[in-house]
């Protein structure tokens, strides 16, 4: 058993964990971390989607009572099934767009230099998002959401297909400058990151399948349980976070994070030609 391997896809999965739901884009962390850690070729791309599996376990538990409630009135109660038509609806953008772009954008997308620029426009737009005029509240639940309020959620979730933009700040973001209160929004991208992120996880696992074998075992449930714990705890804070807070100090660690990382690679660059 290789204990350094471990011990990278224990970083990997608290990495994953902290970041997956706050907008700070946890693709973009896990691919700077994996540059460093030297955990950055075929398999490791393969590992950084599966163990988003974890972290969903965690959504799934700390939203029990209402994914529970859902499934079980779902045959006869007619806001479960617009609550579940909801979810589908807002997912079915980024599984089109994936399957059209997905191989194009992972050959060409992903780098470090890619993810800081992200890193800083998205820092920015937060922080403009966050200063303009607030936006009239439409939706305070997300049972009030119709369905073209979950498409228009949904076609936001795709601009995450860039590493760095962060899947949950799009959402969120975007869900609040579409009329949702700070939680309503903050709940779809929850439940919405349910389908998006297990479904391309399984896709990912059976695609690249052939990278894979028993051996890798261990490695994925040390990545998927340092993803779930580390998960679960950060998703009780944000709740609480944002009852009374904004999302203007995450702008800024994107910012600061962003200029740290092209400057790096910039004397990388300096260096390496001189």
């Amino acid at each position: 058993m290789d204990v350094v391997l471990l011990v990278k896809a224990a970083i990997m999965g608290v990495v994953e964990g902290l970041t997956e739901f706050l907008p700070i884009s946890s693709t973009g962390h896990l691919i700077l971390a994996g540059s460093l850690l030297g955990f950055d070729d075929d398999k490791a791309k393969v590992f950084d989607i599966a163990i988003q599996t974890g972290a969903i376990l965690a959504v799934i538990i700390v939203y029990w009572e209402k994914i529970r409630q859902t499934i079980v009135a779902l045959p006869t109660q007619r806001q479960a099934q617009r609550f579940a038509l909801n979810v589908l609806i807002a997912f079915v953008p980024a599984v089109l767009l994936g399957l059209l772009f997905g191989k194009a954008i992972k050959a060409n997308l992903f780098t470090p230099a890619v993810v800081a620029s992200t890193f800083i426009l998205g820092g920015f737009i937060i922080l403009w998002a966050e200063k303009r005029p607030p936006v009239a509240v439409r939706i305070k639940d997300v049972d009030e959401m119709s369905p073209w309020d979950a498409l228009k959620v949904g076609l936001v979730q795709c601009l995450a297909m860039i590493p760095g933009t962060s899947r949950s700040g799009a959402t969120i973001i975007g869900g609040m400058l579409l009329g949702l209160s700070r939680k309503a929004a903050t709940d779809f991208s929850f439940y919405l990151a349910i389908p998006t992120l297990v479904g391309a996880g399984v896709y990912s696992l059976y695609k690249e399948r052939a990278l894979l074998s028993a051996a890798d075992l261990p490695m994925f449930a040390v990545g998927l349980l340092f993803s779930f714990a580390s998960a679960w705890l950060c998703i009780r804070w944000l709740l609480r976070y944002i009852s009374s807070h904004s999302f203007v100090p995450f702008a800024w660690y994107r910012i600061a994070f962003g200029i740290v990382v092209l400057a790096t690679a910039w004397s990388g660059l300096v260096e390496w030609r001189g």
